[in-house]
């Protein structure tokens, strides 16, 4: 294999590393945030069930290889162009990296469509098939976390009202507040303030407390931490069969790596980043959007692993970081607790992604059109 082909192999080992990193914590966010179970346990989980949907792309995802690889976007003879590939997988893996770097959760979907924007219009101008782009690309991307936020909305809303139908109450936790404190000196004497920081216990349903009943002889909350898990374990399966397909698509011009070894090496090196770089985006993920039970992370979950999972045997390119951010916003509209300032902060983030891919993409052709 000559050395144009190792840097593409490297290029796209650094974009799955990357996505690793930044997505692989989102489809368990909600066990973390909801307090089901820890850090390290919840990662453990996620890079099990993301491996095994990486694995079943092989044989479900084939569309999304053909999508990613740039056909019908530019002509043919450019996708088998390894600096095409190559300035794609930068392009994007870098956006990823950065985004991970500083906590945001962003969607390499969204960095590949850009780095296919900037690569291609530097490649080919206006050959490019800008049609197919907004077709094929920018609408799934853009209608994917709406419908997520609304359809997340209506399930939490339809699962509450059968919980309270099955008198299944919600026990009385107690909460703490941080509360700041201010001392000032009596008049006439020489002015003091002294601050400090406490905290304040209170009693009662802060919606995060732990569900009472039983149903068929099993407690309902043992029921819902077991389905919570379930429902974990399928979004991570579903992001692993959307995401891999789109990072072996850029290999596809490596002719001796099939794409069936293509896919195992994504996987197992997406699970890498999951396991080293995960931490900042996880904790943005499942304590800064909302608080959650685990009744609601359960609906959120559900909602995301459906429409991730539809979307990737139809060929759709949904982000699966733009569906479970939506699904998680949706339950924090009916509960009123969405953190609007750091949704607003993400959001921003998503905006910047595609033209920060593209023009780190473009330069990348760039340069390497000048020196291969």
């Amino acid at each position: 294999m000559s050395a144009i082909f190792v840097l593409l192999f490297l290029a796209a080992c650094f974009l799955a590393y990357s996505n690793g990193a930044n997505d692989n914590f989102k489809g368990v966010a909600t066990l973390f945030g909801s307090g089901t179970t820890n850090y390290k346990k919840a990662i453990g989980w996620a890079t099990i069930t993301t491996f095994a949907g990486s694995v079943a792309a092989i044989f479900l995802a084939k569309e999304l290889v053909k999508n990613f690889s740039g056909k019908g976007l530019v002509p043919n003879d450019l996708i088998l162009s390894p600096n095409f590939a190559i300035a794609i997988a930068l392009g994007a893996a870098l956006t990823v990296f950065t985004a991970t770097r500083i906590g945001m959760p962003i969607s390499t979907t969204h960095s590949l469509v850009g780095a296919l924007f900037g690569a291609g219009v530097m490649a080919v101008g206006s050959d490019f098939n800008f049609l197919k782009l907004g077709k094929t690309f920018l609408v799934p991307l853009v209608v994917s976390p709406l419908m997520a936020a609304v359809l997340s909305l209506i399930a939490y809303l339809i699962f509450r009202y059968f919980r309270r139908l099955l008198k299944l109450t919600k026990t009385d936790g107690v909460y703490f507040e941080k509360t700041e404190t201010q001392v000032v000196s009596p008049p006439g004497n020489q002015m003091n303030m002294v601050g400090g920081t406490g905290v304040r216990a209170h009693i009662g349903n802060n919606d995060m407390g732990m569900y009472n009943g039983h149903v068929f002889g099993i407690t309902a909350q043992k029921i819902l931490d077991t389905l919570h898990y379930i429902s974990a374990g399928i979004v991570s399966f579903a992001r692993g069969l959307n995401d891999t397909p789109k990072i072996v698509g850029l290999l596809l011009i490596i002719n001796t790596l099939n794409i069936q070894w293509g896919m195992i090496a994504v996987a197992t090196v997406m699970a890498i980043g999951g396991l080293v770089n995960a931490k900042k985006v996880g904790v943005t993920m499942s304590k800064k959007i909302t608080p959650m039970n685990a009744g609601q992370g359960f609906t959120a979950n559900i909602i995301t692993g459906l429409l991730v999972t539809t979307a990737s045997v139809h060929g759709l390119p949904v982000s699966t970081t733009h569906v479970s951010v939506g699904s998680i916003f949706g339950i924090g509209t009916v509960t009123k607790k969405s953190d609007v300032g750091m949704v607003s902060k993400i959001i921003l983030s998503w905006v910047l992604t595609l033209p920060i891919a593209a023009l780190a993409s473009g330069l990348f052709y760039l340069l390497l059109q000048k020196f291969f």
